[in-house]
C-alpha cells in the first residue's frame, strides 16, 4: 500500500509501505475512504514531537471500511463503514475507568505518534471495540472526518476545561480549525460575545459567519488593548489557546479576568513563562488536556440532527496520492485561504 511516511524534521514521502495486518485479536484494519491533515502533523514535521521517529505512518483522523477484524471484536465485521477516533482506548485500565481515555495505559494518542496512522490506504486499529463508531447509512462522511479529532479537542479541551458559560465573554486565540471547532462548539453554551484573535483576515472573517462577535487582528493592532477596551477593562472569562505558541499562551495570561479560566489546546513545542507575579492573587485557573474523544458520541448526535455544522470547516478537496501537495496548501494557510483539507481514496 501506499502512505506518507515521515523521515525527520520537514522530510515526508508519499511512498509504499507494507500492509497492515492484524497483531492483536482486538485489532481491526480498516481501509482508508477519507482522511485529513491536523495542526499536530504539522508540528509533528517541525520535529516538535521528537517521540515520532523515522518511518512512523502519519495521521491519527478519517474514516473507512473495515477490511478485517481480530476474533476478539465484537461489535464490528468486515465491511462495516467506521469513524477512526483519533485515541486508542482499551476500555480496561485504570485511566479508561476514569474516562480519561487519553492516558489509556495501552493506548492513548498513538496514532500517527507511536504507531503507524491514518495517511494511508489501510490502517490498523488497536481495541477496536473501543476506538472506532459505527457510521450510519447515508451519513456524510466528509462531516464525519471532523469527529475523529477537532470537534472532540476543541470542545473538552476548550469549551469544557474552559467552562464557558451562559454570557460569559470568551476569546479564541487562534482560528485554525481547532480554533474554530471550539468556536462552534462553545456556542451550546451561549457565551454573550465570542472574541477571535489571529493574524489572517481571511480566517477571522469567516470566524464571523461561525458566529465570533469580534475578531481582532493581533499583526495590526494590540490584541491586549482591543479586549480591555471590548469588556471595560476587566478581561474575558475564558480565553482559550488554539495555536501552540509561546506569544499565543502569553497573551491568554494578559486578557483572562479575575476568576478566568485559561484553557490550553495548542500543542507547544517550546516552553512558555508563566507569569505568576500577576496572575497569583487573581484566581485565574489554567488548564491542560489531551483530548481523550469521550464527547464524541454525543457530538456525533448533534452533528446528524443538523445543529453542529462541522462541513463548514472544509476548503480544500485532494486524492489521497495528492497528500503532500495538501500538506503544502495546509502548511501555507493564509496564502491558501486553508481550513480543513479532505483526502479522498
Amino acid at each position: 500500500m501506499k502512505a506518507l511516511v515521515y523521515h525527520g524534521p520537514g522530510k515526508k514521502i508519499w511512498e509504499e509501505k507494507p500492509k497492515p495486518t492484524i497483531k492483536e485479536q482486538t485489532d481491526a484494519v480498516v481501509k482508508i475512504l477519507k482522511t485529513t491533515i491536523c495542526g499536530t502533523d504539522l508540528h509533528i514535521m517541525k520535529g516538535d514531537l521528537p517521540e515520532v521517529t523515522d518511518g512512523r505512518i502519519i495521521g491519527h483522523e478519517g474514516v473507512g471500511i473495515i477490511d478485517e477484524v481480530g476474533s476478539a471484536v465484537s461489535n464490528f465485521k468486515k465491511g462495516d463503514h467506521v469513524i477512526i477516533s483519533c485515541i486508542t482506548s482499551c476500555g480496561k485500565c485504570e485511566y479508561c475507568k476514569k474516562a480519561m481515555y487519553s492516558h489509556c495505559e495501552k493506548g492513548g494518542w498513538i496514532l500517527g505518534y507511536l504507531i503507524d496512522g491514518c495517511q494511508a490506504e489501510y490502517v490498523r486499529i488497536p481495541y477496536a471495540d473501543n476506538s472506532l463508531y459505527p457510521i450510519p447509512a447515508g451519513a456524510d462522511e466528509e462531516a464525519l472526518v471532523m469527529l475523529s479529532d477537532i470537534l472532540p479537542t476543541g470542545f473538552e479541551c476548550g469549551v469544557l476545561n474552559g467552562k464557558v458559560s451562559p454570557g460569559d465573554t470568551i476569546a479564541i486565540v487562534g482560528s485554525g480549525p481547532i480554533g474554530m471547532a471550539a468556536l462552534l462548539t462553545s456556542q451550546f453554551y451561549s457565551p454573550a460575545n465570542i472574541i477571535m484573535i489571529d493574524q489572517d483576515d481571511n480566517r477571522l472573517a469567516v470566524s464571523k459567519t461561525f458566529g465570533a462577535t469580534h475578531t481582532i487582528n493581533s499583526a495590526k493592532e494590540d490584541a491586549v488593548e482591543k479586549i480591555m477596551s471590548l469588556t471595560n477593562g476587566k478581561g474575558v472569562d475564558t480565553a482559550i489557546e488554539a495555536v501552540g505558541a509561546t506569544a499565543t499562551f502569553e497573551l491568554c495570561e494578559e486578557i483572562v479576568a479575575a476568576g478566568g479560566h485559561i484553557a490550553n489546546i495548542g500543542v507547544h513545542g517550546k516552553s512558555v513563562t508563566l507569569h505568576m507575579e500577576t496572575l497569583w492573587s487573581r484566581n485565574i485557573t489554567i488548564t491542560t488536556r489531551l483530548v481523550d474523544a469521550s464527547t464524541t458520541p454525543m457530538l456525533f448526535k448533534t452533528v446528524q440532527s443538523g445543529k453542529l455544522e462541522p462541513k463548514k470547516l472544509i476548503t480544500h478537496h485532494f486524492k489521497l496520492d495528492e497528500i503532500v501537495k495538501a500538506y503544502d496548501t495546509f502548511g501555507n494557510a493564509a496564502k491558501e485561504k486553508a481550513l480543513k483539507v479532505i483526502l479522498t481514496s
